[in-house]
């Protein structure tokens, strides 16, 4: 029995992730768990049940919590939920067992600097800077103080490495490991002509390297920040500094080769 040790499920509110929370609940009562009515901050696990939107939201919503996530995959891709749902009691067993990693994820922060006020934004994926309505936008980008250009094109993505296999490999930026402490910048449309030039590839950079986006002054009102897919628009922007997070999320990992597992099954 597992007296007084206490995990959250997070589920979304579809049919199949609700039958999958109740069978979990009742399998893990059995164990001698303490399931938590609503969220306990002073859980040892969260077990989110969903997709892969599920889980950022799952993210979001508990402040980027030091408790370890797991996923339990209802959804489509869901490259976060390793385990599926028939899987449920294997699971049980082998967390009981300690027979897991735990995975640190590395997050990216946005500082956005207006005339009056700073704001602070924490993705798990991805930062993207582009226009509002989806006008053609002129950022001049720096990196560790350093102008590499001035880019025209939709906007640029600044990814995680857990991230570069979501929006930013969908704009043809590469897969990063994991692990790799990086950030990636890839353009969205870049627009190459006689009057702007634009690089066409991603570039990965260190991740204790600051990305400076400033947007061209016409365009200091018509940003949109894009924050893991939540839309942010703020208004006379003057710059904004990009850079890993010294935030983390943690993530238990039960069989080594997932990640290839799932970078075969789901993308290739």
């Amino acid at each position: 029995m597992n007296i007084n040790r206490k995990i959250n499920i997070i589920s979304n509110k579809n049919l199949e992730s609700i039958k999958t929370s109740m069978k979990l609940k009742e399998k893990l009562s059995q164990r001698g768990f303490i399931i938590s009515e609503k969220y306990d901050k002073n859980a040892e696990l969260n077990i989110c049940v969903g997709g892969d939107g599920a889980f950022l939201r799952a993210v979001h919503r508990n402040n980027f919590t030091s408790i370890p996530f797991i996923g339990i995959n209802t959804g489509h891709l869901g490259f976060f939920q390793e385990i599926a749902p028939v899987n449920i009691d294997n699971f049980i067993l082998k967390y009981i067992n300690n027979e897991y990693t735990v995975e640190e994820i590395y997050l990216v922060s946005a500082e956005i600097f207006t005339r009056k006020k700073r704001y602070y934004l924490t993705a798990v994926n991805e930062v993207v800077i582009k226009g509002t309505h989806s006008k053609v936008i002129h950022l001049d980008l720096f990196i560790d103080g350093n102008h590499l250009e001035k880019f025209s094109g939709d906007g640029l993505i600044i990814s995680t490495p857990v991230g570069s296999t979501a929006h930013n490999l969908s704009a043809g930026g590469s897969i990063v490991y994991p692990s790799l402490k990086t950030l990636q910048i890839t353009p969205l449309a870049p627009i190459n002509s006689k009057a702007y030039r634009s690089l066409i590839k991603s570039v990965i950079i260190p991740g204790d390297l600051t990305i400076k986006i400033k947007p061209e002054h016409y365009y200091t009102n018509s940003t949109l920040i894009l924050n893991d897919g939540m839309e942010f628009k703020y208004d006379n922007i003057k710059h904004i500094n990009l850079k890993i997070s010294k935030r983390k999320i943690y993530k238990l990992v039960f069989d080594k080769d997932i990640y290839w597992n799932n970078l075969k099954d789901k993308f290739i």
